[in-house]
């Protein structure tokens, strides 16, 4: 399967980081006819419609130098909201306490889709896990075996 994310992510995360802002997640899709090309940059206090579209500019030139995705791509560029994407250590490490929803590429003790609270992230036996704690129950999930991680909307 080809993939541009990483492509895309080393040649925009130093313009992001250098607007003071953060790049939470990025994903490429490929749909019907195009590329989908989601990113969400985040910053202290949240980032407004302003920096969204200042990125979303800075952002496609970048691609469209770069020639990244080879055909026609649409280009998202938003705040991660309040259900934001999970996807790299820090993240796991920063929402510890936190609740979660994660989705497994294949069932761990017969689930698949987890709902609790992030309760740990740690290396074991050279590999990142996550410790969830979901419906009285304690989940050991292998950070490989993530196909989906979102932070779950918590009323305060």
């Amino acid at each position: 399967m080809h993939t541009y994310d990483e492509q895309i992510c080393k040649l925009i995360e130093p313009v992001v980081e250098a607007a003071c802002l953060e790049l939470v997640h990025l994903e490429c899709l490929r749909m019907k006819t195009r590329w989908l090309v989601r990113i969400y940059i985040d910053k202290e206090g949240g980032v407004t419609i302003d920096d969204c579209s200042e990125m979303s500019n800075l952002i496609g030139d970048i691609l469209d130098v770069n020639d990244i995705p080879r055909s026609p791509y649409t280009l998202e560029v938003s705040s991660p909201g309040l259900d934001r994407p999970l996807s790299r250590d820090k993240d796991f490490l920063k929402y510890r306490g936190h609740k979660v929803k994660v989705t497994t590429v294949e069932k761990l003790e017969g689930v698949r889709h987890f709902k609790g609270k992030l309760i740990d992230f740690i290396d074991e036996d050279d590999q990142k896990v996550l410790i969830i704690e979901a419906e009285g129950k304690t989940y050991r999930i292998p950070k490989g075996l993530v196909q989906k991680a979102r932070l779950e909307y918590e009323l305060s």
